[in-house]
């Protein structure tokens, strides 16, 4: 036992001595990088960060295997692509140093709150989406309802008006009541409530999509472009259910074709949890409405 410690000591010994410096200056750029990369996690700069990442991975194949041409036009086009990543992210860069400047930078250190306090939604929870789904389609009132499942929609949530509410069919149908303060605009989903109301979306530029549709179903197939969401979309026309998901519009048949879609991605959360795998993404069977 002794020699043992006695080789521990002696191999401990060969590593720099940390000074009480040292620890403080460790807490602090620990603290700078979870908060960096919360922020990350919070906006599209996450997105970014996944190519620059898959970027890099090819910098390091292409150096590894010794692929000079493509070594030296990666070399010459990261420059430009820096420069382009801040043009891209200046409003996500610019609010960053206007809340910093705007609150006391000791609060919420150290709080591990990241901001997306997510919980997985519940069956019940999906009960109660489809019968205010099918409520509203009845009598053709128009709703926008997104499910925020791995990809935060803080971006989006900050657009419209906090709720909180836990979700129930009553809530949602009041919320698209027409001539109410909340009918206009997108509602975010967060686990079992209802997060924020009257949230702007991103429309897609896809000029595949139908022209019988509307800026309602443009907008779920755009907000399913940036994110893994799924939007239930309920047409004032014509009253009928479709689901936007992974770039692509569904047309859900009836509420038992609903309840089968949101379970499934309820699953698909779960699982993606759990082994945290890479999910691919289905190739053109949702791209079209039938």
């Amino acid at each position: 036992m002794a020699d043992f410690l006695g080789g521990m000591y002696s191999w401990v010994s060969f590593l720099p001595r940390i000074s009480k410096t040292n620890l403080v200056e460790i807490v602090i750029i620990a603290i700078l990088l979870y908060e960096l990369l919360t922020w990350i996690m919070n906006t599209r700069a996450w997105t970014l960060l996944k190519g620059i990442i898959m970027i890099l991975l090819f910098y390091l194949f292409a150096y590894v295997f010794r692929l000079y041409n493509i070594f030296w036009i990666l070399n010459k086009i990261a420059t430009p692509a820096v420069t382009m990543a801040i043009v891209i992210f200046q409003p996500e860069l610019r609010k960053v140093l206007e809340q910093l400047g705007s609150k006391n930078p000791f609060t919420g250190i150290l709080t591990f709150d990241d901001g997306r306090t997510r919980s997985q939604f519940t069956d019940k929870t999906i009960n109660e989406l489809v019968k205010a789904t099918y409520e509203m389609a009845k009598v053709k009132t128009g709703a926008l309802i997104v499910i925020e499942r791995s990809d935060s929609l803080k971006e989006i949530e900050r657009t419209g008006i906090e709720v909180g509410g836990i979700v129930s069919s009553q809530l949602l149908i009041n919320i698209f009541e027409h001539n109410t303060p909340l009918h206009d605009g997108a509602v975010v989903i967060r686990g079992n409530r209802v997060a924020a109301a009257t949230c702007y979306l991103p429309l897609t530029d896809n000029m595949t999509i139908s022209k019988d549709l509307g800026t309602r179903h443009r907008a779920a197939v755009g907000v399913s472009e940036v994110s893994d969401s799924v939007t239930i979309v309920v047409s004032e026309e014509t009253g009928r259910v479709i689901v936007a998901m992974e770039g692509g519009l569904k047309r859900i048949a009836d509420a038992d074709m609903l309840k089968s879609v949101l379970g499934g991605a309820k699953q698909a959360v779960e699982e993606g949890s759990r082994f945290r795998i890479l999910k691919g993404r289905r190739k053109n069977e949702e791209k079209n409405i039938k």
